[in-house]
């Protein structure tokens, strides 16, 4: 009997049943097998013809099926078959190459559509996220920490960043909290930095002192709720730095301040930035160069830059670089909010270095001749859920008509289209903006109008969320340990309250001839459900009342009102609505009249002008009798001979003693002074006397100003107020000192306040009505014939019992 051979194409696969092919493969092996089985029939038919041929005949052998596989190592051929069985192996090689391709082929198409489900299921899932996101957006989140605080212990004078990751629809507004007490800057300044990017926040603590430790937190709200997330860090001291306390000179001195940090850097200017003049719309660069010793890469120096009394941070409006020895503040797009005095502070082994001088804007040129300067400093007094109030600064008007009124544009953040909010000026520097979209964040600006046209508009404010400040507060946090917590809000509490209660407390809280804003306080309790408000209004003396058209589902607790009529008063009621029904009408106002209840300031006083420089002057002058919530004020300057009034600064001056730089050389000039509130300006001051600008001279020598004074000495301390007594200036410049001009502040603060209106003539002053236990610090000048000169600082404490503890040094 013939062995069984396996087929070629069987030899490097192991053997599986024909379920595992497909429909095409089996098609191929069947018709292989099937023209195998044809051909052997036929050899050996002819070979079984032949034989009997020869020999006798005998019994055939039964008709057998080709095995589906053969061995050609135990293959046994009859004579005359090999070129069949080559054949054969020849055909089965050809059908095996074409099979393996084919079942190659197949494989691919699998891998294919394998890939092709695989991406839809990806399309799916990008899909559903997609639509979960929309969802999220238009329905709103709440605020979730995805990322939150942790602990941190680090050595005393070394920075610290606290970092979280924040989500939330509409975007949540952060604040930090050191102790359960909000952070504010203004009383560290330096200190504290705040960062906001991509849903990341950071709050960076420079220089960790001891009294930094303690429980810091994050917390986020939106119109949808409120989340906290809590960390404690831990600042410790080495063991080698502990300082001991200095022995008191007195039973009452105070130590020496812990607020005034100090490094191990020596810092010396080289090159410093002087008074500096631009216009809206300039780019502007404050350099200074110094030699920072020891100049160590891991070692830099903390760079803060201040405008007037307030810390800049980078933003478009300023890019702030070091590197290099060298500190530069960029304001890329002048405008007149950034005008003011300008100071580089750091900090050294002695205190601080500090160097400051004044940068003027004037306005750009106007787009209709004799139209006023752009408005400034636009400001945000009060946010609700549909209602802004703004407020902003008077520009300076001296060859310009006066100012009629103002427009208020609105533009909703991620936009650039401007709305005008009021169809006519506005006669005074606030306005209340109403019907704005909850949870939609704007931008103000605001334009001047007089007889001659409309000005450029101001800068444009910081962006403002219409949101309810008001919700957190009604929001109660259990902490249950660990990440768990509960929230609780007050109107859950209240669930039972179908019909809400009336509003009370209803007055108005702004009066004025264009707008009366009403107030009150929302009911309590008002219930789970949303409420929103309904005012009414009635002449008084008559019964009727007539309700407001807002044009909108008013929400917040305040709402400005303008068709009044002036000759009227009016009585104002208000109800609380839900979805149940209305409340009683709430306690009815007082008599309300469309009024000014202020005006604009009085004039300011007597205005002296004296000598500074060959091209600058010193004018000083008294307050308003009545300054009705001044702002600050305008100084101008004229050549006598001329009525063409220059102005001398473009933004309000808040102190009464203003250096006038840009004047020319050889020229007589007379000043005056304007005092500035939200009303307006006031009238103009008198005319000071004639001011000849040149350098001093006697008998042919140039005089210089003279140095600072220095041996400041604290000669008595009452605890309201301190006696100072101080030497005269070493070097006077060539004409006698006869002048000492004393500013204060407290060391908290950054704002300087006059101490003396008239010179001190005598080297001896009582500073008066000062804080018990506060530290204050002086600045001293004195002035010549040439001008005032440099300034020495000092530092005290103030106690009741005796003298407190003094620190001095010069300031260039």
């Amino acid at each position: 009997m013939p062995t069984k051979v396996l087929q070629f194409h069987q030899r490097k696969h192991n053997h599986f049943a024909h379920d595992y092919r497909s429909t095409q493969a089996k098609y191929v092996a069947q018709e292989y097998s099937r023209k195998a089985s044809s051909k052997k029939t036929q050899s050996h038919q002819q070979v079984t013809a032949q034989a009997s041929q020869a020999v006798q005949p005998v019994e055939e052998e039964p008709a057998y099926d080709v095995p589906t596989f053969r061995q050609s190592t135990v293959c046994v051929c009859r004579p005359g078959e090999e070129e069949e069985v080559e054949e054969f192996e020849r055909c089965a090689i050809h059908f095996g190459r074409a099979l393996s391709q084919l079942q190659y082929e197949v494989h691919l198409m699998r891998e294919s559509t394998h890939q092709q489900v695989e991406r839809i299921e990806i399309q799916r899932e990008v899909q559903m996220m997609s639509a979960k996101k929309y969802f999220h957006e238009e329905v709103g989140k709440i605020p979730d920490f995805l990322v939150t605080l942790r602990a941190h212990t680090v050595w005393e004078k070394l920075p610290v960043k606290l970092f979280c990751t924040l989500e939330g629809h509409p975007t949540p507004i952060v604040k930090w909290l050191k102790d359960g007490v909000v952070i504010d800057r203004l009383k560290a300044p330096g200190k504290y930095k705040m960062e906001s990017k991509y849903g990341v926040h950071i709050l960076a603590i420079s220089r960790c002192g001891i009294s930094d430790s303690g429980q810091y937190s994050a917390v986020a709200t939106n119109v949808h709720g409120t989340g906290t997330t809590s960390t404690s860090v831990i600042v410790k001291r080495a063991a080698w730095e502990e300082e001991p306390t200095p022995p008191l000179l007195f039973p009452c001195q105070i130590p020496t301040l812990s607020n005034i940090q100090h490094t191990k850097l020596d810092i010396t200017f080289v090159e410093k930035f002087g008074v500096t003049f631009g216009s809206e719309g300039d780019t502007v660069s404050l350099i200074c160069k110094m030699i920072v010793n020891p100049d160590l890469a891991n070692l830099q120096p903390e760079v803060m830059w201040y405008r007037d009394e307030h810390l800049l941070k980078e933003s478009k409006w300023a890019e702030i670089k070091f590197g290099g020895g060298t500190a530069q503040l960029t304001l890329p797009h002048l405008n007149k909010d950034d005008e003011g005095l300008y100071t580089l502070r750091m900090w050294t082994k002695s205190g601080t270095t500090e160097h400051s001088a004044y940068l003027f804007v004037k306005d750009a040129a106007a787009l209709v001749a004799g139209s006023p300067g752009a408005p400034m400093d636009i400001k945000v007094l009060d946010a609700n859920q549909d209602y802004v109030f703004l407020t902003w600064k008077a520009p300076n008007t001296t060859t310009e008509g006066p100012i009629t009124g103002y427009f208020v544009d609105r533009c909703e953040s991620g936009t650039d289209t401007w709305v005008q909010c009021n169809d006519s000026p506005v006669k005074i520097c606030k306005y209340p903006v109403h019907g704005l979209s909850v949870g939609h964040s704007y931008h103000f600006r605001v334009r001047a109008v007089n007889s001659a046209g409309i000005s450029r508009p101001s800068r444009s404010g910081d962006k403002v969320a219409a949101l309810d400040p008001t919700d957190e507060e009604r929001r109660q946090v259990i902490k249950l340990g660990g990440h768990r917590e509960i929230v609780l809000h007050q109107d859950d509490l209240e669930g039972y309250v179908k019909i809400p209660g009336p509003p009370t407390n209803v007055h108005a809280s702004e009066i004025c001839n264009s707008f009366v804003v009403i107030s009150w306080d929302p009911p309590h309790p008002r219930g789970r459900e949303p409420v929103w408000y309904l005012i009414e209004k009635s002449v008084v003396g008559s019964d009727a009342w007539q309700r407001l058209s807002t044009g909108v589902v008013l929400k917040s607790p305040r709402y400005p009102v303008f068709d009044l009529d002036s000759s009227k008063q009016y009585l104002f009621r208000v109800h609380t609505v839900n979805k149940y029904g209305t409340s009683e009408a709430s306690v009815l106002t007082g008599p309300i009249t469309k009024e000014d209840p202020h005006s604009v300031p009085s004039a300011p006083g007597q205005v002296v002008a004296t000598r500074n420089t060959k091209t600058s002057a010193y004018v000083q002058w008294d307050s308003p009798k009545y300054p009705s919530n001044l702002i600050g004020y305008y100084i101008d300057a004229c050549v006598v001979g001329t009525t063409a009034w220059t102005p001398c600064n473009h933004k309000p001056y808040k102190h009464s003693r203003f250096v006038v730089h840009g004047l020319t050389g050889g020229e007589t000039y007379v000043f005056r002074v304007q005092a500035v509130n939200d009303f307006g300006l006031s009238d103009e001051s008198q005319e000071s006397s004639p001011l000849l600008v040149e350098a001093a001279l006697r008998k042919g020598v140039k005089i210089a100003l003279p140095s600072s004074p220095y041996g400041i000495t604290l000669l008595s301390c009452d605890g309201a107020s301190m006696t100072l007594g101080w030497k005269r200036p070493k070097y006077s410049g060539g004409s006698k000192v006869n002048a000492y001009y004393i500013d204060q502040r407290e060391v908290s603060s950054l704002h300087w306040s006059e101490v003396n209106m008239p010179p001190v003539k005598e080297q001896i002053f009582k500073v008066e009505n000062l804080k018990e236990g506060a530290f204050y610090e002086f600045n001293i000048q004195a002035g010549n014939l040439a001008g005032v000169g440099l300034a020495l600082r000092a530092q005290h404490s103030i106690s009741l019992c005796g003298l407190g503890h003094v620190r001095t040094r010069s300031i260039p």
